[in-house]
């Protein structure tokens, strides 16, 4: 019983090392890294960072004014109150073009970046999480700029606006293609990882099946079936 738990304690590692470059909701890439540079104004209280190797930003406002990050025709996305509120605009179209990690579909025909916005609460942490589109790379195929896939590669630069009460600024950033250093295959050994801890829990199962089958069939005095 005792090596039966040991082998689910591992099994269990190895679903959580499988699953963990999809800890967030949109995972990302991780042959790219977009790289903060620079966040203005800078305020006290003020957080941004990168999450999923170029895929989200997470900001954290605890400045005690509005924060106000702009979608991408300059309008109005997300605001951060000084309460902690978070409101989206629900007439900018990066709410909804902000959901998929490559655009595949236009936004709602109701969105207008020129009306006034209609702000939503979706948070009242202080807190708010989004993918957006201007920190990676588009396209499906390898950026132009990559001519060996082993070196460190720029790729863009970018800048998102925003704002802290009237005091306006930016998100200045850097995407880089990393890839994988010396070639070494993160993508197949996380799924060769799960396929092995999948493998591993098909066979316990079916031990697990048989004994408890043997044990229905040939009873004994004082025999009981393993429970683990």
């Amino acid at each position: 019983m005792t090596r039966h738990r040991g082998v689910v304690a591992a099994l269990a590692t190895l679903f959580l090392l499988a699953a963990a470059p999809s800890a967030f909701a949109h995972a990302g890439n991780p042959n790219y890294r977009s790289v903060i540079d620079a966040v203005t104004p800078q305020v006290p209280g003020l957080k941004i960072q990168v999450l999923g190797y170029d895929s989200q930003f997470q900001i954290t406002n605890r400045t005690g004014q509005t924060v106000t990050v702009d979608g991408y025709d300059g309008e109005p996305y997300v605001r951060l109150l000084a309460d902690g509120t978070v409101e989206q605009n629900h007439l900018s179209p990066a709410t909804y073009l902000n959901n998929s990690d490559f655009i595949t579909e236009a936004a709602p025909s109701f969105t207008n970046p020129e009306a006034s916005p209609q702000w939503k609460v979706v948070d009242k942490t202080g807190n708010f999480i989004w993918h957006d589109h201007r920190m990676h790379w588009m396209g499906a195929h390898l950026p132009p700029q990559v001519k060996d896939k082993h070196k460190k590669t720029k790729i863009f630069d970018y800048a998102i606006p925003l704002s802290v009460g009237t005091q306006k600024g930016k998100i200045a950033g850097t995407l880089f293609w990393v890839g994988s250093e010396g070639g070494f295959p993160v993508a197949a050994i996380v799924s060769l990882v799960a396929l092995v801890a999948v493998a591993l829990a098909t066979v316990l199962l079916v031990q697990r099946r048989r004994r408890r089958a043997s044990a229905s069939t040939a009873p004994g005095p004082g025999s009981a079936e393993e429970a683990w």
